[in-house]
């Protein structure tokens, strides 16, 4: 509930339905591995919400933490030899590095899943994730409503994305050389190449 005249849209990460993604399309995996910044919070309350979900789709989640953009190279390679895939956080470093994990996990041939619709664009496999542009618009919508005095910011609810999108890319599913069932992806906003970033 909004508190003090503050309310407002929510980026929170659709937990339960990127981990229904990831086992959708890769029936045999078994961990996901999240690299995060130690001194993000929002990220180790997202691991947190991983490790407590990730058992009921038989996951094991591995995680390495860091504390800059330096770390990334060195903890890319330590996951990487751990896990059947990546899931990204909102996690702004992580977010930074991702051309050297994309580089990294690709040499391997290991999917990197996204969190939102720019990360597939420019080179995760999928992610059941935010739009951002969207998530604006709400945010504006709200800020309107206030602003023509229709509601107050106490009587709004903080919103989320209930529904998230899937995103997913299919060049990089080439590259990988995975097969994907089409209904896993049957309302899936598809990319067919990778853009630059």
């Amino acid at each position: 509930m909004p508190t003090q005249n503050a309310t407002g849209t929510s980026d929170k990460l659709p937990v339960y339905a990127q981990l229904q993604l990831i086992r959708d399309m890769l029936p045999d995996a078994r961990s996901i591995g999240i690299l995060y910044t130690t001194s993000e919070v929002n990220s180790e309350s997202a691991i947190a919400e991983y490790e407590a979900k990730a058992g009921d789709y038989g996951f094991e989640i591995v995680t390495v933490g860091i504390s800059t953009s330096a770390d990334i190279s060195l903890a890319a390679d330590n996951i990487l030899s751990q896990v059947g895939c990546l899931t990204n956080l909102t996690d702004n470093t992580v977010v930074q590095g991702r051309p050297t994990i994309l580089a990294k996990a690709g040499e391997k041939n290991i999917p990197v899943f996204g969190s939102e619709i720019e990360q597939v664009k420019v080179g995760c496999l999928a992610a059941a994730g935010i739009d951002y542009i969207e998530l604006g618009k709400k945010t504006g919508e709200m800020a309107a409503k206030i602003l023509k005095g229709e509601a107050s910011a106490e009587e709004m609810a903080y919103e989320t994305f209930e529904t998230p999108k899937i995103y997913f890319n299919q060049q990089v599913t080439d590259d990988l050389g995975l097969t994907v069932d089409e209904s896993v992806i049957a309302d899936a906003e598809v990319f067919t190449e990778i853009s630059e970033e």
